[in-house]
């Protein structure tokens, strides 16, 4: 059995492996081809908005926030509990992170923690589906209402199907979507923005347009990473393989997910062009997003009915299960809260399970982040910060079977017996 986890590219089957292999044999086709306008007008068709892509979800973001035209002193709720490129996108643009608590059964925003947090100088809310439990995007869209606010609406962790019944991505002023290497789907790095209020879709094209391209080396790069952990993932109980990655981050051949830069909060105001390779491997999964998000769906639905058999659901259980999670959602990863979360992890990592995703202990992640730097200070959100404390999140990417989600929930029960 193949190590268990949630970032050793989870994305990467097959085809895609295939896809990238192709593309390293027309290396004239990295920068500029028919996949990037492909997967354009195809996500286009499906939410019915013009849509623009780039070359990542942070400058999918950041293309949003500078077409606000957003003066020094303008302010952006976003949630705690986030990753550190939503706030770093929104400095860049020129405007404040105002931090807002989550809703602890939902891990998305409280709402009326937000109307606490607003001022005369709040321009937007960023509104997050994490993990793919859907954000209450009514409430918000009335309140943006009510105070003449753009609500924008990260769809990272979530891409809807023809079969989802939720509002995600039918709300915001803005929906962005990533297609980095563990979200919804992958094309290890790329972005896109779908655009629903139309005072903001010329500037957004104009931003689209005169995008610069990424290096023919990062490309490259960022298409050897499926290759990669296709070679190291079978030898990584033994060792050989994570010393291969390990090599292979040596040598700069591994892009960063968030880079150093990134974690010290700092983000260049430029966005740039999504590779036509990337768009190449990205575009099959948008394809088969479908069965992609059943699959998540059939693990989301066997980890609750776990969590039941186990009794886990109860609230004087020593593992809660948040109440939003419903069997129908595709979520990227099945959460719960357990107390001693960290020491879980540590125990579960001599079993070959590796449950360490970057979300844990922090509240703008990864933990390695400097969340002042991005302008959280310690205190100002506690449900938020408990919940990066107690959080365990299961996997239920594609390459995660349900023989290894039975396996995982065995050791799991074992160990919170044993504690």
């Amino acid at each position: 059995m193949h190590p268990i986890h949630h970032t050793f590219g989870p994305l990467a089957d097959n085809e895609q492996v295939a896809c990238a292999l192709r593309m390293t044999y027309t290396p004239w086709k990295y920068k500029h081809g028919k996949s990037t306008e492909l997967l354009r007008s195809s996500i286009q068709a499906f939410f019915h908005e013009p849509t623009f892509v780039f070359a990542s979800g942070r400058q999918a973001l950041l293309a949003s926030l500078l077409a606000m035209d957003l003066q020094p002193g303008d302010e952006v709720i976003v949630q705690a509990y986030t990753c550190i490129v939503v706030p770093n996108a929104i400095i860049a643009a020129g405007a404040s992170p105002i931090y807002a608590d989550i809703d602890r059964d939902t891990l998305n925003l409280d709402v009326n923690d937000i109307k606490a947090r607003l001022t005369k100088k709040t321009r937007a809310i960023i509104c997050q589906h994490t993990f793919g439990i859907p954000a209450d995007t009514k409430a918000l869209r009335t309140l943006c209402d009510a105070h003449d606010l753009y609500l924008i609406e990260d769809c990272a962790h979530v891409l809807p199907d023809e079969h989802d019944s939720t509002d995600i991505g039918k709300t915001g002023d803005i929906v962005f979507a990533s297609f980095g290497r563990d979200k919804a789907i992958s094309g290890v790095a790329g972005g896109a923005v779908i655009v629903r209020n139309t005072l903001l879709q010329q500037p957004i094209e104009k931003l689209a347009n005169s995008a610069t391209p990424l290096s023919w080396w990062t490309i490259h790069t960022l298409i050897h990473y499926p290759l990669m952990y296709r070679r190291a993932l079978p030898l990584y109980s033994i060792g050989i393989g994570k010393l291969y990655v390990r090599l292979k981050r040596f040598l700069k051949q591994v892009v960063p997910i968030v880079t150093n830069d990134e974690k010290r909060g700092s983000m260049p105001a430029l966005v740039q062009q999504m590779p036509n390779a990337c768009a190449f491997l990205a575009l099959p999964q948008w394809k088969k997003r479908q069965h992609i998000n059943d699959h998540r769906r059939k693990l989301t639905t066997f980890y609750l009915d776990a969590c039941g058999q186990h009794g886990w659901c109860d609230t004087a259980s020593p593992v809660y299960v948040p109440t939003g999670i419903e069997s129908t959602r595709p979520l990227q990863k099945f959460p719960i809260f357990v107390k001693n979360a960290a020491a879980l992890r540590s125990a579960l990592k001599k079993k070959q399970i590796y449950l360490d995703d970057g979300w844990t202990g922090c509240v703008v992640c990864p933990a390695t982040a400097d969340g002042e730097c991005a302008g959280y200070t310690e205190g100002m959100d506690p449900v938020a910060e408990a919940t990066a404390q107690s959080i365990l999140s299961l996997p239920t990417h594609p390459q995660m079977t349900l023989e290894q989600a039975t396996y995982l929930v065995q050791e799991l029960a074992t160990l919170i017996h044993k504690k």
